[in-house]
């Protein structure tokens, strides 16, 4: 997400920063290039407008100028901004508190709206496998989608796969007397939450707002969130204003947003339609959902990471039982490599490498130098392949690897016998960081893990001394690393358990 955007501002703000002092005309010149970032990342004129002025009046007054260190200030102004604008001007209490779904008062009905191709349909059984696994909520999901002939199938087939009930499909019915079946369906057998997946259109009509407007009146919607996509640009935020000027949303799913560079939409979607975005779509696969907090965005946007988004996602794939085990085999110094493959699958399931990267303060900016020295996820599956190539007893005892067992290893896994050595010293670097997890905590564990992904570690001087920040030492407020009180989850550093 935003890798364009960033990309620019990141550069814009590297300059500030390397300058000693800053006179009003350097602020002015750089954030005529902000300017310039935003309206190519589609970010829409009056937003970006908006956006430069608060920032150049707070940039240019007496606090930055005097500053000791001026650029750091422009860095932090941009970031509280940035926040700003994401969150529509809200304090963060309440952008978080739109973000959740208002499901508590059984049965919710979620009623889904927007139009065809926006991706509706798997948003909708994405948000009810997420409701199920995380919020423990028992979901039943509806089509209404009358007029596509594979539209009820597709729902009924996506439930099937993520364990989430349908309703039931009766021909012959229209919209609202299948939302209507829904909710005394819901009622009746213990539903927590319904979700109402509605037709869409290839444009925005009357009949389409009309049978919507139906659907609404007969069930009440505790949320009716639009589904957009955000590679339509400047089009999602126009898709928006016309749904709720005449159903009325209470928020909105941006899709496809791990494709979108540049982020215009999400940018200008609060500002412009005053409704929160709820919800984002990074992935193909049903758990690849994430709550859209202005905050976090921000931090990533600027290459300061999410590291509690990052701590989330963990705690989502570690099991608490299979944490326990490793932590406890950690504490006597022991990591094997079953346990590097664990590690390495955990890796993959959490969005590989480049959706991790992105997640870490100051790491963000190592994309580039990752994609120009070929490492992906492919190395992971490579790594992980070398493994399963190996006996049991190889697995669980590295000191077996004589020559000749590498050269078996390298044959069966299709390597060359370089590519074992590499792993191997990845093992006994990681076996050793995780010997000093064990007395430390956890703290740290994941820069380090992260620098040896790629066998022979990042290119120099990727990471900078410390874990700062490319852009320098944060100001104060600045998130630079984990929250306090907070440990890396077991898939990272071997410690910690799942909710």
């Amino acid at each position: 997400m935003f890798e364009n955007l960033s990309d620019r501002l990141s550069g814009v703000l590297d300059k500030l920063n390397k300058q000693g002092a800053l006179r009003e005309e350097d602020i002015s010149a750089a954030l005529r290039e902000v300017r310039l970032a935003l309206l190519d990342a589609d970010v829409a004129l009056p937003v970006a407008r908006d956006f430069i002025k608060r920032v150049g009046d707070k940039a240019v007054g007496q606090a930055v100028t005097k500053s000791v260190s001026p650029g750091q200030q422009v860095v932090k102004i941009v970031h509280d901004e940035l926040i700003a604008t994401l969150a529509g001007g809200d304090d963060l209490e309440k952008t978080a508190k739109d973000a959740k779904l208002a499901v508590d008062s059984p049965p919710a009905p979620v009623l889904m709206v927007g139009l065809q191709g926006s991706g509706k349909t798997t948003t909708t059984a994405k948000i009810a496998k997420r409701l199920t696994d995380r919020d423990r909520k028992r979901v039943l999901m509806a089509s209404l989608d009358t007029r596509r002939p594979a539209a009820m199938e597709q729902l009924a087939i996506l439930g099937t796969q993520i364990g989430v009930d349908t309703l039931p499909i009766q021909p012959g019915q229209d919209p609202v007397a299948i939302a209507k079946r829904a909710m005394t369906t819901a009622r009746m057998g213990g539903y927590d939450v319904v979700m109402l997946d509605t037709a869409g259109r290839l444009h925005v009509d009357d009949e389409l707002m009309n049978e919507v407007q139906a659907v609404r009146d007969a069930t009440g919607p505790h949320e009716t969130l639009l589904v957009v996509d955000s590679l339509t640009g400047q089009d999602a935020v126009n898709v928006a204003e016309n749904f709720d000027g005449r159903v009325g949303i209470t928020g909105v799913v941006l899709t496809r947003m791990d494709g979108d560079g540049r982020g215009g939409a999400a940018l200008s979607m609060r500002a412009v339609t005053g409704k929160p975005i709820k919800l984002v779509g990074v992935g193909e696969k049903m758990d690849a959902l994430e709550e859209f907090v202005p905050d976090r965005v921000a931090g990533r946007i600027l290459g300061m990471g999410d590291i509690v988004g990052l701590v989330e996602k963990a705690q989502e794939q570690v099991e608490a039982e299979a944490a326990e085990k490793m932590a406890r085999r950690m504490m006597k110094g022991r990591f094997d490599f079953n346990d590097l493959k664990g590690q390495l699958e955990q890796m993959i399931s959490m969005g590989g490498m480049s959706g991790l990267m992105g997640m870490l303060p100051g790491v963000g900016k190592m994309q580039k130098q990752m994609d120009a020295a070929g490492m992906d996820d492919s190395i992971l599956k490579r790594q992980i392949a070398i493994i399963n190539s190996m006996t049991k007893d190889e697995r669980k005892r590295p000191d077996l690897m004589a020559a000749s067992r590498k050269k078996r290893i390298a044959r069966g896994a299709g390597v060359e016998v370089s590519e074992i050595n590499k792993l191997m010293k990845m093992h006994r670097q990681m076996a050793d960081m995780m010997k000093k997890i064990g007395k430390k905590g956890g703290k740290g564990g994941l820069r380090g893990l992260m620098s040896m992904m790629g066998g022979g570690g990042m290119p120099p001087g990727a990471i900078p001394p410390g874990g700062a920040s490319p852009m320098g030492a944060m100001p104060p407020g600045m998130p630079t690393g984990m929250p306090k009180g907070m440990t890396l989850p077991a898939g990272l550093s071997g410690l910690g358990k799942k909710k």
